[in-house]
């Protein structure tokens, strides 16, 4: 009676361990999809791929910059933030060219190299653009990305998925597809020893 049991017990064990195992597995290629067609077409997207070394020529803070439409038209209007240009000159080529801080940043506003958020205190929006022109002005030599196959001739302060982002988002996912296939493994191990022992 206790043996079986103990038998039934294992079996149940077995069974959830399974289940665990595929249902990890299961999550694991979910993240892989969502990764897939979210983050991987950014990454793919973005053509600022090599890093040089940017220097500072000028960093100007205009007030009165015509902007695209917020809604995403082709209507211009003043901007509601002061606008920041900064002009580097890119060691690579020696050309002197506009920096932006991200893609993202040259998709929102080509005349700025900073875009605040649309809900963002104005005072609190002043005050950082200022810090930031002077910190442009302080270190005035930096890292950045440029595009070497020339088609974009401006250069960007950082990528927003760097190749070890990617990286590291891939590897959650990853951990999480090894480890439901070694439970599942160590179910089919365990269920073919107590075969095997049924038998002896």
């Amino acid at each position: 009676m206790l043996g079986k049991k103990l038998v039934t017990a294992q079996k149940r064990g077995e069974t959830r361990a399974l289940c665990l195992g595929l249902g990890m597995v299961a999550c694991s290629m979910m993240m892989y999809f969502f990764i897939g067609i979210t983050i991987v077409p950014f990454y793919t997207k973005s053509v600022w791929t090599t890093e040089t070394v940017c220097k500072v020529l000028r960093a100007t803070i205009e007030d009165k910059v015509l902007c695209p439409d917020s809604k995403g038209s082709e209507d211009e209007g003043v901007c509601h933030y002061p606008c920041l240009q900064v002009w580097v000159n890119l060691t690579a080529s020696g050309q002197e060219v506009m920096l932006y801080q991200t893609e993202d940043t040259l998709e929102r506003n080509t005349k700025c190299s900073y875009v605040p958020g649309n809900s963002e205190n104005p005072k609190e929006v002043q005050a950082r653009i200022e810090t930031i022109a002077n910190n442009f002005k302080k270190y005035q030599t930096f890292p950045c990305y440029y595009d070497p196959g020339g088609t974009q001739t401006n250069v960007i302060l950082s990528r927003i998925y760097p190749p070890r982002g990617l990286l590291f988002t891939f590897l959650w996912p990853t951990l999480m597809f090894t480890g439901g296939c070694l439970i599942i493994i160590l179910v089919k191990l365990s269920q073919y020893v107590s075969v095997l022992s049924a038998w002896q």
